[in-house]
């Protein structure tokens, strides 16, 4: 009888469904936007429909992301080419997909627009927004980001508890928490 072998224990990265929604969102916005370039009296509207609903969708994604990024950015280093372009901060099978899906949606919306142009389908090239909303999201909820250095406090940032004092004119403690500069005669 054969030793059974155990499979490695391989996990999914994390955000499959970010992942999906972009996939979904990707073929369905392919679909339309072939169907209008064959038939744009027939499909023309629901092409312009279809843009707009994944360019509207894709706008308040990236908004989410950019709000999830700024809480984030407290403790993490997030650049924006991270962030939006998963550039180190996700597993490369996550970037090559997200990123590819975005270039799908980029090149279908130029050749449908080049194929007809001056009609409704230079709506298409609202979609990649869509695309790019979502690796901003997953980037945000999921990326991986070096701390900040801990001297980078965020600016405007109130004196905490464990926060010294700010010293005042002629005080011989100007550093803040860390003590640097203080006692400098």
């Amino acid at each position: 009888m054969m030793p059974v072998v155990q499979p490695p224990n391989v996990t999914a990265p994390p955000g499959g469904r970010i992942v999906a929604v972009s996939a979904v969102g990707t073929a369905v916005f392919v679909a339309v936007a072939v169907a209008a370039t064959v038939a744009p009296d027939a499909v023309g509207g629901a092409a312009v429909a279809v843009d707009l609903a994944l360019f509207a969708l894709g706008v308040a994604v990236f908004l989410q992301a950019y709000a999830i990024a700024v809480q984030r950015s407290r403790y993490d280093a997030i650049g924006i080419g991270g962030l939006y372009f998963l550039a180190g901060a996700a597993p490369r099978s996550v970037r090559w997909r997200l990123n590819g899906l975005v270039v799908v949606q980029l090149s279908v919306a130029l050749a449908t627009a080049l194929a007809r142009p001056f009609s409704r389908l230079a709506f298409g090239v609202l979609v990649p927004m869509f695309g790019l909303g979502l690796a901003g999201l997953w980037g945000a909820r999921y990326g991986q980001f070096p701390p900040r250095a801990p001297s980078s406090r965020p600016v405007g940032r109130a004196h905490g508890a464990g926060d010294a004092e700010p010293a005042g004119p002629g005080s011989a403690t100007l550093g803040g928490p860390f003590g640097q500069n203080t006692d400098h005669g």
